[in-house]
């Protein structure tokens, strides 16, 4: 991942979050180190940091000198200077988790409700954070981070079926969120926040262009460049469960016929009834022509595969790996394999929520790039 400020004045807030984001990548670091790796002056590393330090977000430590001359202090990020909470929302149920700012999942909760609607939902969420912000381990709360099931803003397909959240159209999420939990809200479909999760505390940190296969109560994907997902004309790139994949199939909520997830998706497992093993032995062939299908439009370095599902499942379909036929990425020089398990499947759309939060307080443009609905946004 390239991390990158800007020297506008106007970019102040983000170069707040390159900053932090690089002491906790590369921590403890100098700021000679960060000015080089962000691209930016080290005065305006000095300044931000020295913000960074009364806030608490960050703490700076001084190694014992070895020789002649004071060494430099060196940085790093203070994981009790704040938390953040993380919600991820599905037609199964919630999870609510308090992470702390090197992503670590301190204590959770979770919720089983059958499609809750608004109302129910809001309330189990106003629950679950209260006793978190009443947990012995929390430290200052920053903000709230909700994922959940898109597509957002599409008439015939938004919250509509079992996949998604129905019951949930012309909902000010973020105004509910923040009347809830009493924090600043963010929101975020759960396949980008998910591969947000995975580039911040997982495989993210060693690729740079992968794409998230986020196998959930549907299927969707978010294509991540150099740290960024890639959003799409209206925010809902990476809705690969609508691809055609069998020629007069089952019907799809979506209006279309053989879509995708009415195969492969926990939806499609749990309906059909079978062992996990006989189920992808079933699915094989779909599963890699979707793979294959991935691989040609995006090039991806590897598609990492997480979600829902159990970990025994996942495991199971990134094995099918090993019979994928040809495509851009059938390379001999490959650093990675063509399909990896994501690492933390439980947790990564609740990291990525939560990381939406912090930055999103730290840093308003980096809320603007994963702006997903009117409804959604946070003015």
């Amino acid at each position: 991942m390239a991390l990158r400020g800007t020297n506008q004045e106007s970019g102040r807030p983000y170069n707040r979050r390159i900053v932090l984001e690089a002491i906790r990548l590369t921590g403890p670091t100098t700021r000679g180190e960060i000015a080089e790796r962000v691209h930016l002056t080290v005065q305006t590393v000095s300044t931000i940091v020295r913000e960074l330090e009364e806030q608490e977000l960050i703490v700076s430590v001084r190694e014992k000198p070895r020789g002649r001359g004071i060494p430099p202090s060196k940085l790093t990020v203070n994981p009790e200077g704040g938390h953040a909470v993380g919600i991820h929302l599905t037609p199964l149920g919630i999870d609510v988790a308090l992470v702390n700012l090197r992503g670590d999942v301190v204590e959770s909760r979770h919720r089983s409700a059958s499609n809750p609607k608004p109302d129910e939902a809001f309330a189990l969420i106003g629950e679950m954070v209260d006793e978190l912000k009443a947990s012995p381990c929390r430290g200052r709360l920053l903000g709230v981070g909700l994922a959940l099931p898109g597509p957002f803003d599409v008439e015939s397909i938004s919250f509509v079926g079992p996949t998604t959240m129905t019951g949930w159209k012309d909902v000010d999420i973020n105004a509910r969120l923040t009347e809830a939990t009493g924090l600043p809200a963010f929101m975020e479909n759960d396949m980008a926040a998910a591969a947000l999760g995975e580039q911040l505390y997982g495989l993210g940190q060693q690729i740079s262009d992968y794409y998230y296969l986020f196998f959930g109560v549907g299927l969707g994907g978010a294509m991540m460049h150099d740290g960024t997902v890639m959003r799409g004309a209206w925010g809902n790139a990476g809705e690969i469960g609508h691809i055609p994949a069998v020629p007069d199939g089952e019907p799809c909520p979506c209006g279309n016929n053989g879509c995708l997830e009415r195969y492969l998706s926990l939806e499609a497992f749990t309906r059909r009834g079978l062992p996990e093993a006989e189920w992808v032995r079933e699915i094989a062939p779909i599963f890699r022509n979707a793979i294959r299908t991935i691989e040609n439009l995006f090039d991806p370095e590897t598609v990492v595969l997480g979600g829902l599902a159990p970990q025994s499942l996942i495991e199971q379909l990134a094995a099918l790996a090993d019979g994928l036929s040809n495509s851009v990425s059938a390379r001999t020089n490959r650093p990675h394999p063509r399909v990896v398990v994501a690492s933390d499947c439980q947790h990564s759309a609740l990291r990525g929520a939560a990381a939406l939060a912090v930055f999103g307080v730290l840093s308003p443009r980096f809320g603007q790039m994963f702006e997903t609905s009117e409804k959604g946004t946070v003015e």
